[in-house]
Protein backbone atom coordinates (compact mmCIF):
# COMPACT_ATOMS: atom_id res chain seq x y z
CA UNK A 1 0.00 0.00 0.00
CA UNK A 2 1.85 2.79 -0.98
CA UNK A 3 1.56 6.69 -0.20
CA UNK A 4 -1.03 7.71 -2.92
CA UNK A 5 -3.75 4.80 -1.16
CA UNK A 6 -7.20 5.38 -2.34
CA UNK A 7 -8.86 5.89 1.34
CA UNK A 8 -12.75 6.22 1.41
CA UNK A 9 -14.17 7.52 4.34
CA UNK A 10 -17.82 6.30 4.76
CA UNK A 11 -20.48 8.21 6.10
CA UNK A 12 -24.12 6.91 6.75
CA UNK A 13 -26.23 9.88 7.17
CA UNK A 14 -30.17 10.47 7.76
CA UNK A 15 -31.13 14.09 9.08
CA UNK A 16 -27.70 15.32 9.73
CA UNK A 17 -27.26 18.20 7.71
CA UNK A 18 -26.39 20.62 10.21
CA UNK A 19 -23.40 17.81 10.67
CA UNK A 20 -22.31 16.77 7.66
CA UNK A 21 -21.06 20.03 6.35
CA UNK A 22 -18.70 20.14 9.58
CA UNK A 23 -17.32 16.86 8.74
CA UNK A 24 -16.96 17.56 5.38
CA UNK A 25 -14.48 20.15 7.05
CA UNK A 26 -13.00 18.48 9.70
CA UNK A 27 -12.07 15.87 6.63
CA UNK A 28 -10.39 18.23 4.00
CA UNK A 29 -8.54 19.64 6.58
CA UNK A 30 -6.49 16.54 7.24
CA UNK A 31 -5.20 17.19 3.94
CA UNK A 32 -4.22 13.72 3.50
CA UNK A 33 -3.39 12.62 0.23
CA UNK A 34 -6.16 10.06 -1.41
CA UNK A 35 -8.84 10.72 0.91
CA UNK A 36 -12.61 10.66 -0.48
CA UNK A 37 -15.60 11.38 1.51
CA UNK A 38 -18.59 8.94 0.73
CA UNK A 39 -21.97 10.09 1.69
CA UNK A 40 -24.63 7.85 2.37
CA UNK A 41 -27.89 9.07 2.46
CA UNK A 42 -30.98 7.27 3.13
CA UNK A 43 -33.75 10.03 1.87
CA UNK A 44 -33.58 12.45 4.77
CA UNK A 45 -36.55 14.42 5.30
CA UNK A 46 -34.65 17.30 6.62
CA UNK A 47 -32.28 17.88 2.86
CA UNK A 48 -29.32 16.26 3.88
CA UNK A 49 -28.75 14.54 0.54
CA UNK A 50 -29.32 17.99 -1.06
CA UNK A 51 -26.41 19.39 1.11
CA UNK A 52 -24.04 16.46 0.42
CA UNK A 53 -24.54 17.24 -3.21
CA UNK A 54 -24.20 20.90 -3.12
CA UNK A 55 -20.14 19.53 -1.08
CA UNK A 56 -19.96 16.95 -4.29
CA UNK A 57 -20.43 19.57 -6.32
CA UNK A 58 -17.78 21.49 -4.92
CA UNK A 59 -15.31 19.01 -4.58
CA UNK A 60 -15.95 16.19 -7.46
CA UNK A 61 -12.47 14.96 -6.38
CA UNK A 62 -13.32 14.83 -2.75
CA UNK A 63 -17.11 13.91 -2.29
CA UNK A 64 -19.25 11.14 -3.56
CA UNK A 65 -22.83 10.78 -2.45
CA UNK A 66 -25.14 7.26 -2.51
CA UNK A 67 -29.25 8.16 -2.43
CA UNK A 68 -30.72 5.33 -1.11
CA UNK A 69 -34.46 5.41 -1.19
CA UNK A 70 -35.28 2.29 1.63
CA UNK A 71 -34.67 3.26 5.06
CA UNK A 72 -33.51 -0.07 6.21
CA UNK A 73 -30.71 0.65 8.58
CA UNK A 74 -27.27 1.41 9.37
CA UNK A 75 -26.09 -1.73 8.75
CA UNK A 76 -27.48 -1.65 5.26
CA UNK A 77 -26.18 1.66 4.55
CA UNK A 78 -22.61 0.12 5.38
CA UNK A 79 -22.73 -2.58 3.02
CA UNK A 80 -23.73 0.01 -0.11
CA UNK A 81 -21.13 2.07 0.63
CA UNK A 82 -18.56 0.24 1.67
CA UNK A 83 -19.42 -2.14 -1.60
CA UNK A 84 -18.91 1.01 -3.72
CA UNK A 85 -16.39 2.11 -2.59
CA UNK A 86 -14.49 -1.38 -2.87
CA UNK A 87 -15.94 -1.29 -6.36
CA UNK A 88 -14.34 2.07 -7.23
CA UNK A 89 -10.94 0.85 -6.22
CA UNK A 90 -10.56 2.14 -2.58
CA UNK A 91 -7.53 0.75 -0.44
CA UNK A 92 -8.60 1.52 2.52
CA UNK A 93 -12.26 2.56 3.61
CA UNK A 94 -13.15 3.98 6.57
CA UNK A 95 -16.29 3.64 9.04
CA UNK A 96 -17.21 6.72 10.44
CA UNK A 97 -20.70 8.49 11.98
CA UNK A 98 -21.89 11.47 10.97
CA UNK A 99 -22.65 12.53 14.25
CA UNK A 100 -18.95 14.24 14.87
CA UNK A 101 -19.14 11.59 17.66
CA UNK A 102 -15.78 9.96 16.27
CA UNK A 103 -12.77 12.67 16.13
CA UNK A 104 -11.69 13.14 12.51
CA UNK A 105 -7.82 13.86 14.20
CA UNK A 106 -7.58 10.15 14.58
CA UNK A 107 -8.27 9.31 10.88
CA UNK A 108 -4.01 9.46 10.11
CA UNK A 109 -3.05 7.05 13.10
CA UNK A 110 -5.56 4.44 12.38
CA UNK A 111 -4.20 4.66 8.59
CA UNK A 112 -0.57 4.89 9.69
CA UNK A 113 -1.25 1.47 12.06
CA UNK A 114 -3.15 -0.46 8.91
CA UNK A 115 0.45 0.72 7.04
CA UNK A 116 3.12 -0.70 9.44
CA UNK A 117 1.66 -3.76 11.21
CA UNK A 118 -0.56 -6.69 9.89
CA UNK A 119 -3.64 -5.65 10.95
CA UNK A 120 -6.89 -5.73 8.76
CA UNK A 121 -8.28 -3.01 10.53
CA UNK A 122 -8.22 -0.82 13.63
CA UNK A 123 -10.80 0.44 15.53
CA UNK A 124 -10.80 3.59 17.41
CA UNK A 125 -11.51 2.64 20.83
CA UNK A 126 -12.87 4.16 23.96
CA UNK A 127 -12.14 1.50 26.03
CA UNK A 128 -8.31 1.01 25.47
CA UNK A 129 -5.87 3.94 27.67
CA UNK A 130 -6.12 6.73 26.86
CA UNK A 131 -9.50 6.37 24.96
CA UNK A 132 -12.95 7.66 26.77
CA UNK A 133 -16.15 7.92 26.04
CA UNK A 134 -18.11 11.05 25.93
CA UNK A 135 -18.39 13.30 29.40
CA UNK A 136 -22.13 14.34 28.87
CA UNK A 137 -23.14 10.39 29.09
CA UNK A 138 -24.69 9.48 31.90
CA UNK A 139 -23.72 6.11 34.21
CA UNK A 140 -26.57 4.39 32.52
CA UNK A 141 -25.29 5.06 29.10
CA UNK A 142 -21.53 4.02 30.55
CA UNK A 143 -23.03 0.98 32.33
CA UNK A 144 -24.71 0.21 29.05
CA UNK A 145 -22.07 0.43 26.90
CA UNK A 146 -19.48 -1.49 28.98
CA UNK A 147 -21.94 -3.97 29.76
CA UNK A 148 -22.87 -4.57 26.05
CA UNK A 149 -18.53 -5.33 25.55
CA UNK A 150 -17.99 -7.39 28.02
CA UNK A 151 -21.23 -9.76 27.49
CA UNK A 152 -20.30 -9.55 23.67
CA UNK A 153 -16.80 -10.58 24.12
CA UNK A 154 -17.80 -13.10 26.86
CA UNK A 155 -20.01 -15.28 24.35
CA UNK A 156 -17.70 -14.73 21.79
CA UNK A 157 -14.45 -14.58 22.53
CA UNK A 158 -13.68 -11.64 20.58
CA UNK A 159 -10.77 -10.18 22.63
CA UNK A 160 -11.44 -6.52 21.68
CA UNK A 161 -12.11 -3.88 24.45
CA UNK A 162 -14.77 -1.71 22.12
CA UNK A 163 -16.42 -4.47 20.33
CA UNK A 164 -19.20 -1.71 19.47
CA UNK A 165 -17.60 0.73 18.05
CA UNK A 166 -18.39 2.54 14.81
CA UNK A 167 -14.99 4.08 14.00
CA UNK A 168 -13.34 1.73 11.97
CA UNK A 169 -10.34 1.84 9.34
CA UNK A 170 -10.15 -1.19 7.38
CA UNK A 171 -7.63 -2.66 4.65
CA UNK A 172 -9.92 -3.47 1.48
CA UNK A 173 -8.61 -7.43 1.21
CA UNK A 174 -9.90 -7.46 4.64
CA UNK A 175 -13.89 -5.99 3.64
CA UNK A 176 -13.04 -8.76 0.86
CA UNK A 177 -12.17 -11.75 2.75
CA UNK A 178 -15.09 -11.33 5.36
CA UNK A 179 -17.45 -10.95 2.82
CA UNK A 180 -19.27 -7.41 3.90
CA UNK A 181 -22.15 -7.66 1.13
CA UNK A 182 -23.43 -10.79 3.23
CA UNK A 183 -23.47 -8.79 6.27
CA UNK A 184 -27.06 -8.92 7.13
CA UNK A 185 -27.30 -7.09 10.75
CA UNK A 186 -28.02 -3.97 11.78
CA UNK A 187 -26.95 -1.32 14.50
CA UNK A 188 -24.50 -2.11 17.22
CA UNK A 189 -24.80 -6.04 15.90
CA UNK A 190 -23.49 -4.72 12.30
CA UNK A 191 -20.22 -3.86 13.90
CA UNK A 192 -19.89 -7.00 16.05
CA UNK A 193 -20.67 -9.42 12.97
CA UNK A 194 -17.96 -7.55 11.22
CA UNK A 195 -15.41 -8.22 13.93
CA UNK A 196 -16.29 -11.44 14.35
CA UNK A 197 -15.93 -12.52 10.94
CA UNK A 198 -12.43 -10.74 10.90
CA UNK A 199 -11.65 -12.43 14.10
CA UNK A 200 -13.03 -15.53 12.84
CA UNK A 201 -11.17 -15.35 9.07
CA UNK A 202 -7.57 -15.56 11.79
CA UNK A 203 -7.25 -11.45 10.78
CA UNK A 204 -6.17 -8.81 13.28
CA UNK A 205 -7.61 -6.25 15.13
CA UNK A 206 -5.86 -3.27 16.14
CA UNK A 207 -7.15 -0.62 18.48
CA UNK A 208 -6.14 3.08 18.77
CA UNK A 209 -7.60 5.06 21.45
CA UNK A 210 -10.40 7.85 20.68
CA UNK A 211 -12.17 10.70 22.93
CA UNK A 212 -16.01 9.69 22.43
CA UNK A 213 -18.15 13.01 21.84
CA UNK A 214 -21.40 13.37 22.91
CA UNK A 215 -23.68 14.59 19.25
CA UNK A 216 -24.22 18.37 19.32
CA UNK A 217 -26.97 17.92 16.91
CA UNK A 218 -29.80 15.95 15.34
CA UNK A 219 -31.42 12.34 17.33
CA UNK A 220 -29.62 9.53 18.27
CA UNK A 221 -31.50 6.79 16.37
CA UNK A 222 -30.77 4.10 19.10
CA UNK A 223 -34.32 2.12 18.82
CA UNK A 224 -35.58 -1.04 20.95
CA UNK A 225 -35.59 -3.38 18.15
CA UNK A 226 -32.14 -2.44 17.54
CA UNK A 227 -31.12 -3.48 21.49
CA UNK A 228 -32.69 -6.44 20.44
CA UNK A 229 -31.25 -7.43 17.44
CA UNK A 230 -27.99 -6.86 19.43
CA UNK A 231 -28.56 -8.80 22.53
CA UNK A 232 -29.33 -11.58 20.09
CA UNK A 233 -26.88 -11.43 17.05
CA UNK A 234 -23.97 -13.05 19.19
CA UNK A 235 -25.69 -16.01 19.52
CA UNK A 236 -26.87 -16.19 16.43
CA UNK A 237 -23.21 -15.93 14.99
CA UNK A 238 -21.93 -18.43 17.86
CA UNK A 239 -24.51 -21.33 17.00
CA UNK A 240 -24.41 -20.09 13.40
CA UNK A 241 -27.64 -18.68 12.99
Amino acid sequence: MGELAKIVVVVPTYNERENLPVLAGLLSDLNLPGLELLVVDDNSPDGTGDVADELAKASPEKVGVLHRTVKDGLGRAYVAGITRALDEGADIVIQMDADLSHPASVIPTMIDILRTTDAGVVIGSRYVPGGSAAAEWGWHRRALSAWANFYVNAILRLHVKDATAGFKAWKADTLRWIDVASIASNGYSFQVEMNYRTVKRGLKIAETPIRFEERTEGVSKMSLKVQLESALMPWKLLFGR
